[in-house]
């Protein structure tokens, strides 16, 4: 279980403004979660990301002072990354079976991104407090989200149905992606097609 750290730095020091500063954030954080995912946590270092990502330590410390706003970072951009894909796929006109399809594959793709990263994210690197407001509205927005999916698959369905059935297929899906993520098998077109299975098994689609 990841550690709880009281820090209030652990927040970025400053937001981006111009394309470039984007590009350099991108930088970072692509570089910073590769490393997480090939050494750790403690394998992690301020001046391994920079140089991985080819830029200068004083630019890495302009917008992260540390490693733990590091490790805030790299975890926003993935809570960016699922509620992107799951949007995407309960936006719009869609047959049930090709929302629950895209669901699934918006779930992959956006653990694909770095799939070492997570088991580090969720076990062994740290939080720090000061975070927990940006976690708890992911935690709302990924359940919405599955709240949506059932509501479209399902449109009869209660408000308590939709609530319940959320929060026990949300765990159902991120394990199983977070434990093939580990076993390196999450991009098998077997486990995509057993996912796929899954929910529209739950919902009662056939």
């Amino acid at each position: 279980m990841a550690t709880r750290i009281a820090n209030p730095s652990s927040q970025m020091r400053k937001q981006p403004r111009q394309a470039r500063s984007h590009a350099t954030i991108e930088a970072i954080l692509h570089a910073a979660a590769h490393i997480l995912g090939e050494r750790g946590w403690q394998g992690l270092t301020t001046n391994a990301v920079a140089d991985l990502a080819g830029v200068s330590i004083g630019s890495l410390y302009q917008y992260f002072p540390n490693k733990l706003a590091l490790i805030e970072g790299v975890r926003q951009r993935h809570f960016d990354d699922v509620l992107g894909a799951l949007r995407a796929a309960i936006e719009g006109e869609k047959p049930a079976r090709q929302r629950i399809t895209a669901f699934v594959d918006g779930m992959i793709a956006a653990h694909a991104r770095h799939p070492a990263t997570h088991r580090v994210l969720l076990e062994d690197a740290p939080r720090g407090a000061a975070s927990k407001p940006t976690h708890e509205a992911f935690e709302a927005s990924y359940l919405t989200c599955y709240e949506s999916l059932i509501a479209a698959v399902n449109p009869h369905s209660s408000g308590d149905d939709r609530t319940r059935r959320a929060r026990v297929l949300s765990s159902a899906l991120a394990g199983a992606i977070h434990d093939a993520a580990r076993r390196g098998s999450l991009q098998t077109p077997r486990l995509r097609q057993e996912l796929i299975e899954l929910v529209a098994g739950y919902l009662k689609m056939k």
